[in-house]
């Protein structure tokens, strides 16, 4: 007997429109989408909207070391991370990873490579609510940035990598303030050691970034992995991303990147949390500008989880330019279309049932139920 769950009036955000009806789900696919009522679970006219993609979050890495020398279960970590992610919505996540160690944290390689075994080991045990795969966040000017890199060898989860470089007096931290603040403060270093810091990560970048740069791009585009820029400021940087065969930018700090990225081809991709708080927290290009301007593509949640929805709604809401089905495609299609995801991101015959149930109030979405593959998952 085939598996099949009615979902019906519904406030149903296609492609391109938002109608009221029915959908069915038949074997873990959108069999039908119907105007009407129809026998199953009444919606009560909440809005049904295809399952979110996450392309990249860090929020996965604050579960396993909530605290300086404090470690968590990697598998405890990792099911606490989907239960926050799923409940948000989210039925694709990309979970990113560093290689390349950053003095911004004390986690090692090996314990990256331990949570990357509990990501992989809950898929093959069905213990997770979303679609978990990983993106491996190289940076780039770090000497050991390849040597994370090879513990992923011939890993099929990794579908996504991003090149990366927050060496100061570039890309996100062209002003030396915004890096102190960030760094200087979080690791409680004075003016001196500060000072010296720089200096080292400056050099580390010289020395570095242009070979891992290359070796990495290489390795990806070899082994069909798509890959992402950071922080792209210049035209300079875009065209070097070009070269490296780049899908999606990453952040872009500047209007002119993100606009030479977007005439490049790329997904421009910003974060939610940007869209929400009106800004970067860098003092970089605002996410709205983007949106507004018609440049930006996909949204990410980044370090927010819930972020990823409450952005959708509210530029569907606040941006003249932008209608929900839109808003609602840089949280699904958009970003399932960038890493070669195909089968799921829209409300469509054939599609996967990846789906969720929001109810608006006082402009705050409210997550009520979420499907995956037709499977109730929160």
């Amino acid at each position: 007997m085939p598996r099949e769950t009615v979902l019906t009036n519904a406030r149903i955000v296609l492609g391109d429109d938002v109608v009221s009806g029915s959908v069915l789900i038949r074997d873990g696919l959108i069999a039908d989408i119907s105007n009407g009522p129809a026998h199953g679970e009444d919606f009560e006219g909440d809005y049904l909207i295809p399952g979110l993609v996450e392309l990249h979050t860090d929020h996965l890495e604050g579960h396993y070391a909530p605290r300086p020398k404090v470690r968590w279960n990697p598998i405890a970590a990792v099911l606490a991370h989907d239960a926050q992610v799923a409940t948000a919505g989210i039925t694709t996540v990309f979970d990113a990873l560093r290689v390349g160690l950053d003095t911004d944290s004390d986690i090692t390689h090996d314990e990256i490579r331990s949570l990357a075994d509990a990501i992989e080991d809950s898929v093959r045990a069905d213990r997770v609510r979303a679609d978990h795969f990983i993106h491996l966040r190289c940076e780039v000017s770090a000497p050991d940035c390849l040597e994370g890199f090879a513990l992923f060898d011939g890993d099929s989860r990794v579908r996504l990598a991003s090149l990366m470089d927050h060496a100061p007096g570039q890309r996100q931290f062209v002003r030396l303030e915004a890096y102190s603040m960030y760094y200087q403060g979080k690791l409680k270093m004075s003016d001196e050691a500060f000072r010296e810091f720089c200096i080292r990560r400056v050099a580390e970048s010289e020395t570095n970034s242009p070979m891992h740069r290359a070796a990495i791009s290489a390795a990806c585009l070899e082994r069909g992995i798509v890959l992402a820029s950071h922080d792209d400021a210049t035209a300079e940087h875009v065209a070097e991303a070009v070269a490296q065969g780049i899908r999606v930018a990453e952040f872009p700090t500047t209007a002119a990147a993100a606009e030479a990225s977007k005439a490049a081809g790329m997904g421009v991709l910003m974060g939610a949390p940007n869209v929400m708080r009106g800004g970067s927290h860098s003092g970089n290009v605002s996410a709205r500008t983007l949106a507004e301007s018609g440049t930006l593509d996909i949204l990410s949640s980044d370090y927010i989880p819930f972020s990823l929805i409450q952005s959708a709604f509210f530029l569907g809401e606040a941006v003249e330019a932008i209608s929900l089905p839109q808003a609602v495609a840089m949280v699904s299609r958009n970003p399932a279309e960038a890493v070669g995801l195909t089968d799921r991101g829209e409300i469509a015959v054939g599609k996967r049932g990846d789906l969720v149930r929001v109810r608006l109030d006082s402009h705050v979405p409210v997550v009520r139920s979420v499907w995956r593959e037709g499977r109730r998952v929160a």
